[in-house]
């Protein structure tokens, strides 16, 4: 799509203002008909200062319905979202499958600022690229529709419109020292704008729509223009249930991953050194725990596998010594009416800890390769497109300098039987056992070929997959301690010989 509109025949401001009403109309349309097909709808605008963002997204959302959108005005990040990847709190103001949320400077805020100021490396501000990359092809293989407008000026309407601003009492307050500060360097800006383009326009369904705003009113023309044509062509794909499936692409694969069949069910290890053994790791954990808030170091733990496996008496023991005012666990089920309407990566997004704490999931984004695979919850292309977003999640925490620990807990069959005839016939655990673990039984090979499939799409470096051997839980809940324990030791040890490239 060209990001160029012809607008040769305006020639007044009158036939402008003609043409913006028209294309309000057809935008609000479109809106009303996005919400009815479940399409979000998510608009960035960036620009140089005093080139009207503001007055730009006051055009676009005037002949809109206020109960289906959002704006957000994306200032620096606060206490809160400084102690978490830059990205979360951009997944957390996602539009739902019925809204449309426009941002007022975005991501790129960050990633220009931090190439102006170089506040980091050259490989740093190339991996903040990737998540960024990654993050926008989610959202767009999600289903999301999305417009990224940058507004242009030159460095002398600039001046004017910043010494005009600042002769007004009502905007003054506008132009502060930063705003002031880029104006100064705009030439830095320019190059950085830039490498913004090239690190990110390279797909032709999220090509940025450069715009000069040394008209506004012309500018929200070609604005509206783009919008106008970009919904009508999705809108009337989806009425037509044309929209094809996005490409997968090519599979990640790591054939050092780790294997179901290889793994040595009868290991075990007696009640007498399961005492001792258990009181010294725990004590470890606990300063460990410590260590990880003092360093804030944030860390994600993942607990899959088999129903009845332990799972719950594993993250007891993991837990028991930690202070309770520096980890969680989330509790994993099926996504409600509100997760449903998001991208399925977005409610773990949002749980994501904060530097210093530990989020513990019992079960997973996994479940995305497993039980809807398995089940047909959601399309082949779906499941298959999720080894490689998962991959990308996962690095992005990486790269903010995140621990990250992911055990599959595995018994045989014969000892989840066992397992769930002891629920049956306890009152106090009878409550554990549901039809769906006996329906999920019936299934152990479909599930068994998902968890084969999901170690060797998803055991990376930064990321690698434990099977812990849990028919004897003893044995199990040692092992994951050690595995734990080895994770954070070696995390604090990175911590004094690299910087997280988090912004």
């Amino acid at each position: 799509m060209s990001t160029k509109v012809d607008n040769s025949y305006l020639k007044s401001d009158k036939s402008v203002r003609k043409k913006i009403e028209e294309l309000g109309d057809e935008l609000a349309y479109l809106q009303r008909k996005s919400r009815e097909l479940g399409i979000p709808v998510l608009i960035i605008v960036e620009g140089l200062s005093a080139a009207g963002k503001g007055t730009l997204i006051n055009r676009i959302i005037q002949p809109l319905d206020p109960r289906g959108f959002k704006v957000s005005c994306i200032a620096s990040p606060n206490r809160d979202e400084q102690l978490r990847p830059f990205l979360w709190r951009f997944w957390r103001r996602t539009p739902s499958a019925d809204r449309m949320a426009i941002f007022d400077r975005s991501w790129y805020r960050n990633l220009l600022d931090s190439t102006i100021n170089r506040s980091l490396s050259e490989e740093q501000l190339k991996k903040a690229y990737t998540d960024v990359r990654a993050f926008e092809r989610q959202l767009k293989d999600g289903g999301t529709m999305f417009f990224k407008i940058f507004l242009n000026i030159s460095k002398k309407e600039q001046a004017s419109r910043l010494a005009a601003m600042q002769g007004n009492p009502a905007t003054a307050w506008r132009v502060n020292d930063a705003v002031l500060a880029r104006h100064a360097r705009y030439g830095d800006y320019k190059k950085a704008v830039e490498i913004m383009f090239e690190e990110t326009d390279d797909q032709e369904d999220s090509k940025w729509i450069k715009i000069s705003a040394k008209d506004g009113l012309k500018a929200a023309y070609q604005a509206l223009s783009r919008m106008v044509d970009g919904l009508t062509k999705r809108v009337n794909q989806e009425k037509a249930k044309a929209v094809s499936a996005q490409p997968v692409g090519r599979l990640p694969l790591f054939r050092s991953a780790p294997l179901l069949k290889d793994t040595d069910l009868s290991q075990s290890i007696s009640k007498d050194a399961y005492r001792d053994m258990l009181t010294v790791r725990q004590e470890r954990i606990e300063y460990l725990h410590h260590e990880l808030y003092r360093q804030r170091i944030p860390m994600v733990m993942v607990y899959e596998g088999w129903d009845a496996s332990g799972k719950g008496g594993n993250i007891r023991r993991l837990t028991e010594k930690m202070d309770p005012r520096g980890y969680e666990v989330i509790p994993t089920a099926a996504p409600n009416d509100v997760e449903k309407a998001h991208h399925y990566l977005w409610r773990f997004w949002t749980e994501f800890p904060k530097a210093g704490h530990v989020t513990i999931f019992d079960r997973s984004w996994y479940g995305r390769v497993l039980v809807e695979r398995v089940e047909g919850f959601c399309t082949q292309e779906e499941w298959k497109r999720a080894y490689r977003e998962i991959n990308e999640m996962e690095e992005n925490f990486h790269h903010y300098g995140t621990a990250i620990v992911k055990f599959w807990i595995h018994i045989d069959q014969d000892e989840q039987l066992h397992r769930f005839h002891a629920r049956q016939e306890n009152p106090k655990k009878q409550w554990k056992l549901h039809e769906e673990d006996w329906r999920n039984r019936e299934k152990w090979k479909p599930y068994e070929e998902a968890v084969e499939e999901m170690f060797l799409r998803t055991h990376t470096k930064f990321a690698p997959w434990t099977i812990i051997e849990g028919n004897c839980k003893r044995y199990a809940r040692i092992k994951a301690l050690d595995v734990t324990i080895a994770a954070i030791e070696k995390k604090i040890a990175q911590k004094s010989k690299q910087s997280p490239s988090g912004i």
